[in-house]
């Protein structure tokens, strides 16, 4: 009797592996590590920022405005306080992307006035860490899009049979994750416009 009880709890839980009852924490625990790898890139670039601003500073400290500006989005970016549970969490996510946004922008700018000043452009210390800033940014892109791939795993297992029905037993505290999205505006092409050179 005893014998018959262990084969059927072995056949029981060999079905429930089968049938996928692992998949939720699994996939929630890929999901959670691809988010951390898109943390680290963002701050790798956040902790270049501010050799950056003091290299641009030394050649163009009339750029008060854009210097600051990218200061002050360093700062709002890594100020948010985050927690594995940020993924679940889309207001909080949305604040996370937003700001992350602001400081992208603001580099942005920072690298575009640039081009008015030839002794910086040349100077090795900012092209070492121009090139490190747009290697970074290769890295945080790829590691969003292993994000996005991970929560659409996860939030799919979410919906889908059988997920759907150990979610709604078993893993009930398990909710969607939020994921990345385009920046507004981002959906329009640039204007580029051509003038005619005066004769």
């Amino acid at each position: 009797m005893r014998i018959l009880k262990f084969l059927i709890l072995g056949l029981v839980a060999i079905t429930l592996a089968g049938c996928g009852i692992n998949n939720i924490p699994t996939y929630d625990q890929a999901m959670k590590g691809k988010f951390g790898q898109v943390q680290n890139e963002y701050q790798r670039r956040a902790d270049l920022v501010p050799n950056l601003v003091e290299t641009v500073k030394g050649y163009a400290a009339q750029e008060k405005d854009v210097l600051t500006a990218v200061t002050e989005a360093r700062s709002r970016a890594t100020s948010i306080q985050l927690t594995p549970e940020i993924v679940n969490n889309p207001e909080e996510f949305a604040k996370y992307q937003a700001a992350q946004g602001q400081l992208s922008q603001a580099l942005g700018k920072l690298l575009s006035i640039t081009e008015n000043y030839p002794d910086l452009k040349s100077n090795a210390n900012f092209l070492a860490l121009q090139s490190q800033l747009e290697s970074t940014e290769n890295r945080i892109t790829v590691a969003r899009k292993d994000y996005i791939d991970a929560v659409q795993t996860y939030n799919t297992e979410l919906v889908t049979f059988p997920g759907a029905f150990w979610a709604s037993t078993f893993y009930a505290s398990y909710k969607p994750a939020a994921s990345f999205t385009a920046d507004a505006g981002n959906d329009k092409a640039p204007k580029v416009e051509f003038t005619k050179p005066k004769t």
